[in-house]
């Protein structure tokens, strides 16, 4: 039984050298290319999350082999195209596996049912089902834009399509309906947005043109990403590198907690995901990058962390996309650092598993934190000393939440307890064992 509470208290240093579960955006994309590919693909290091079991029960669901080996070790045998499923795929808790899976489905001549759960179906899809439509599918569900609803499919045409706002979803869920589209499709990207799609599809045989184009009317330059339609994905092998956004709940632990020294090993440092380690080096962290190399494509380091003084900075907001899954945590290394963290230009955090900015900001302020929230961002102020904790903070589900405010308590000056931390496991179900490995105390009631 899922514990009701979880209570983070005031550790010693904490130190160890572990390695971080593996990367849920890349473990994703490799089920299901896998799923759409003709042939076998083997994956080593798996995320074996709830959010990525969704997606592999969903592969299975159609068509494909998918078979666990154990310790992330995976095979999945893909028939070249998906089969009409005989029962509701469930994504359960997942944004990145229904949007993907929405996208990939799309391209076939089937009709699919998605569902999820009740926090997912409050997260919007028609930021997909809107492009997706243009290129000649059709979604019926009883509130538009919302699951659970049905995915019908017509024969797919080209579309050029500009990104509204940056998303890699989106983005993604494009390429993979462009596969089985007439013509293909193009997807204008005006902000970087993280590019695993494009660096595995190459993995997996198909061939892309991306090229800069610009400078735009705000002095950047804009990517267009062309893919032919008509393309058939063979199996490969994937080896998925560690999540950076787990890993930051160990890194920023081993940031605030005194006398500490944590290190990460074989963490994920795409350019695309790196805006939070980019942003606790402005802030003064002691973060040392060692043995980068490149892992299936992508580049992988090992992350060193020291605690030491932190002090406040404003974010650049065009740097969201690249961290925007690590603001919980970032906010909580605020709170410990000399002077205002202004994070702005993060909305996009209001319709995540949950309104993220409202609830971290209500956690850190039940801790004693200063917090100014704003529609679109939040300013946090510390100052240069451990907030006051001894607080129970509501996550409402969220995974993120409650991870980033047990990290507080452990260095806060008293205990912090978070409800509902059965979530966790939807993206780091190693979290309590790996943290207890570098002597962290987290316990149940």
């Amino acid at each position: 039984m899922t514990a009701a509470t979880l209570t983070a208290h005031p550790s010693g240093p904490l130190r160890g050298q572990v390695r971080a579960p593996g990367d849920k955006s890349i473990s994703h994309r490799a089920l299901i290319l896998g799923a759409m590919a003709q042939g076998r693909t083997e994956i080593e290091g798996l995320l074996e999350g709830d959010d990525v079991l969704r997606t592999a029960d969903a592969c299975a669901g159609l068509g494909a082999h998918v078979t666990r080996h154990g310790n992330g070790r995976w095979t999945v045998e893909g028939k070249g195209a998906f089969t009409q499923p005989m029962e509701i795929i469930d994504c359960g808790n997942s944004g990145t596996g229904v949007r993907l899976l929405m996208g990939a489905a799309a391209g076939y001549p089937i009709c699919v049912e998605f569902t999820g759960d009740s926090s997912l179906q409050k997260r919007p899809m028609g930021r997909v089902l809107d492009p997706l439509a243009m290129m000649g599918a059709r979604a019926e569900g009883a509130v538009p834009g919302k699951l659970p609803l049905k995915l019908f499919v017509g024969n797919l045409k080209h579309i050029a399509y500009r990104l509204p706002v940056a998303s890699a979803q989106v983005k993604s869920a494009l390429l993979l309906a462009g596969l089985n589209a007439e013509g293909g499709v193009e997807v204008i990207e005006p902000e970087a947005t993280r590019d695993h799609t494009e660096r595995m599809l190459t993995a997996f045989g198909a061939r892309l043109d991306i090229t800069a184009e610009g400078p735009e009317s705000s002095g950047k330059m804009c990517k267009r990403i062309r893919l032919a339609g008509g393309q058939t994905l063979h199996g490969s092998t994937v080896m998925v590198p560690g999540d950076p956004s787990s890993a930051a709940f160990l890194v920023v632990a081993g940031l605030v907690v005194p006398g500490s020294q944590v290190r990460v090993d074989g963490v994920l440092l795409n350019p695309g995901r790196a805006g939070l380690y980019d942003t606790l080096i402005e802030m003064g962290a002691d973060l040392e990058i060692l043995n980068r190399r490149e892992v299936t494509g992508e580049p992988v380091g090992d992350l060193v962390a020291r605690h030491g003084p932190l002090r406040g900075v404003e974010v650049p907001a065009e740097r969201a996309p690249s961290m925007i899954d690590e603001y919980p945590i970032l906010a909580v290394a605020a709170a410990f650092a000399e002077g205002p963290t202004v994070m702005r230009g993060i909305g996009e955090m209001r319709v995540k598993e949950s309104d993220r900015i409202a609830l971290m900001a209500a956690g850190l302020e039940a801790c004693g934190v200063d917090v100014a929230e704003e529609p679109e961002g939040m300013i946090v102020t510390g100052y240069g000393r451990p907030p006051r904790g001894r607080a129970m903070v509501e996550t409402h589900g969220d995974h993120r939440i409650a991870m980033a405010h047990l990290v507080l308590g452990l260095a806060a000056e008293a205990a912090v307890t978070v409800d509902e931390p059965g979530m966790i496991a939807t993206s780091f179900p190693t979290f309590r064992a790996l943290m207890a490995e570098l002597g962290a105390g987290i316990s149940e009631p």
